[in-house]
């Protein structure tokens, strides 16, 4: 039995689970006339909110890891490439599976950067000055497995 439309409005905010599952069959039986519609919305907005973040938290993770890498080579751990190729994996996954996310992307790259370039002075204790104050790699590169900053072609 589905409740009534007052009753999900309710559930909502009393089992989020229990109103997903009577959302879900509502709009699989086609009762649209009953569907929680103002909280259906938020959720979807939601969502995409929460896509962007992701996307933008693990492009600052893959630019600080970039960025100490580059700028502190005496310092260079597995732990640090094995967060830029978890990291780049994730970004990348995103992107294959909506690939319209490639222009949110690169709308973001600077003030992620600028982020990730203040957590770095933090992490490493280098004045800000050392970092570049504008991203000094190219999306490409960001996201490339085998690009690591200051290297050369034999990983030195």
């Amino acid at each position: 039995m589905i409740p009534s439309p007052s009753h999900i409005k309710q559930l909502y905010d009393r089992d989020y689970l229990q109103w997903l599952e009577v959302t879900i069959a509502q709009l699989r039986s086609r009762h649209y006339n009953d569907v929680d519609w103002d909280n259906l919305i938020e959720e979807i907005e939601d969502m995409g909110r929460r896509e962007r973040h992701s996307l933008e938290n693990n492009l600052v993770v893959v630019l600080l890891h970039l960025l100490k890498w580059e700028f502190q080579p005496k310092w260079r751990t597995g732990s640090w490439e094995g967060s830029i190729i978890e990291h780049r994996r994730r970004i990348r996954r995103a992107l294959k599976s909506s690939p319209s996310w490639q222009n949110y992307l690169a709308s973001v790259v600077d003030e992620c950067y600028a982020s990730a370039r203040k957590q770095a002075r933090a992490e490493t204790q280098l004045p800000l000055e050392v970092f570049p104050a504008a991203c000094p790699y190219a999306i490409a590169d960001i996201l490339k497995d085998d690009f690591l900053p200051g290297e050369d072609e034999n990983g030195r």
